[in-house]
């Protein structure tokens, strides 16, 4: 039962759940929410269709429909949820673990996400305790729900011309092979572009370096103007430049303005997670922008922006949520917005390094990861430190805390995910920068 996270359920498959943790809570679902019909897609993970058998066995045992998916992004299951007026709809998916794990996300209407505050832990407590599954009579149907066309028209309405563009693309071997292709046809070089839940060429996180290397050198060796690289689910997207530089996610939020804010006239509030680089904001409030920041993760962004009815927003992890989809993430959308833009940049003679250059103001640390037990009394210390040492201009006290000074800022934050205290700092020079890092160490490996 170790699979029940804030944002979802996810775990090594038959260690931290199994079939019969999947068939329970595929029966008590349609109780949760209401339901009486279930969305359901899945992921091309060797375990998916096990999970997948497990999943409407309980669900149609409950006395409730499946509509099957079949084979899906993430992204695609929360459009057919909104779009067809589903109240129930999960997605079988590890999204970026490697291949022995998987997990379900949950949506509920309007694709709206059901996170474990939000009904997961009402699941894991019914389970726990035993709770009686008396079936149906009466039970519900398969039903196939085949949206692939409609979902890949609602993407190629955003589809402009890259003709002028070089590009490179890595699929992960996931599920931005279903569509990605029929999107942008043969114009991208393409690289671990069949759909393989072994994930043989690199696990499916673009956020871990090594997992870049083949993108970096498709780029570096053929020219490109970008490379593009989706993670398992195709939930999130990330960038390279031409130099073969990785470009930090949350700065992309900042590109996306000209799309949203320059190009198509929108004003209005965009959202940024807690560790986002101040630059971005400094960016977008010329353009219009009411910049909100907020937590981390799907659970709680796609709520906010739907509470602020936002424009846009996106994450350091590589989520970007727009209003025109349902205040929910897409990896594919957001990466026909961006290169969008760059393509109009590149017309403009301005390269995608440079345009990030006129964004990027600071020095990042990056996060950095402490393994200990005493999270909340680690962060406290840190947070007391530098507030006893230098008046803050701003602070938040959500995930942990960040904390603004003049010329630097930092957040502090337990995982959710992961048995980790999670460090991120920001400065105006290099030398604050590793002063700042440097006296973080010290404190926090006092708890370890």
């Amino acid at each position: 039962m170790g699979a029940f996270h804030a944002y979802d359920i996810r775990g090594i498959y038959n260690v931290d759940f199994d079939k019969y943790i999947a068939y329970k809570i595929g029966f008590f679902l349609p109780e949760l929410l209401k339901a009486d019909k279930v969305l359901l897609g899945r992921d091309v993970r060797l375990s998916s269709d096990e999970i997948y058998d497990a999943v409407v066995e309980g669900v149609t045992d409950a006395g409730a429909d499946v509509y099957d998916l079949g084979l899906s992004t993430t992204p695609m299951v929360y459009f057919a949820t909104a779009r067809y007026g589903f109240d129930a709809s999960i997605q079988i998916t590890a999204s970026h673990n490697a291949k022995e794990y998987n997990g379900m996300k949950v949506s509920r209407t309007n694709a709206l996400p059901v996170g474990f505050d939000t009904g997961l832990g009402e699941i894991k407590r019914w389970i726990e305790e035993g709770r009686q599954m008396k079936i149906e009579k009466e039970k519900g149907k398969v039903i196939k729900f085949d949206k692939k066309d409609d979902y890949l028209t609602f993407l190629n309405g955003y589809k402009e011309d890259y003709s002028n563009l070089k590009i490179g693309m890595d699929l992960s071997n996931g599920m931005a092979a279903l569509f990605v292709k029929d999107i942008f046809g043969d114009q991208p070089l393409y690289i671990c572009d069949k759909m393989d839940g072994n994930f043989p060429n690199h696990e499916p996180n673009p956020l871990v370096e090594k997992n870049r290397e083949d993108l970096k050198k498709l780029v570096l060796d053929n020219g490109c103007d970008v490379g593009v690289i989706y993670d398992g689910d195709a939930d999130r997207v990330m960038f390279i430049d031409e130099n073969g530089r990785f470009i930090s996610p949350d700065l992309m939020i900042a590109l996306l303005g000209h799309y949203f804010l320059e190009e198509k006239g929108e004003k209005g509030a965009v959202l940024q997670d807690i560790r986002s680089s101040k630059a971005v904001g400094e960016y977008l409030t010329p353009m219009g922008a009411e910049m909100h920041t907020w937590r981390v993760g799907r659970a709680f962004a796609a709520h906010k922006l739907r509470e602020l009815n936002g424009v846009f927003g996106g994450e350091l992890a590589g989520h970007y949520y727009f209003r025109d989809f349902y205040y929910s993430d897409s990896g594919i959308l957001a990466s026909l917005l961006i290169l969008n833009v760059i393509a109009k940049l590149k017309n403009q003679g301005l390269s995608l390094s440079q345009q990030i250059s006129r964004i990027e103001k600071y020095q990042n640390s990056g996060e950095i990861n402490f393994k200990i037990e005493s999270k909340k009394e680690a962060m406290d210390a840190v947070r007391d430190y530098f507030t006893s040492q230098e008046q803050p201009t701003a602070s938040f006290d959500f995930d942990g805390y960040r904390v603004e000074f003049n010329d630097w800022w930092f957040n502090v934050r337990p995982s959710n995910t992961e048995p980790y205290l999670r460090f991120l700092c920001e400065a105006s020079t290099k030398e604050l920068l590793d002063q700042k890092v440097s006296k973080t160490k010290e404190i926090i490996n006092n708890f370890k």
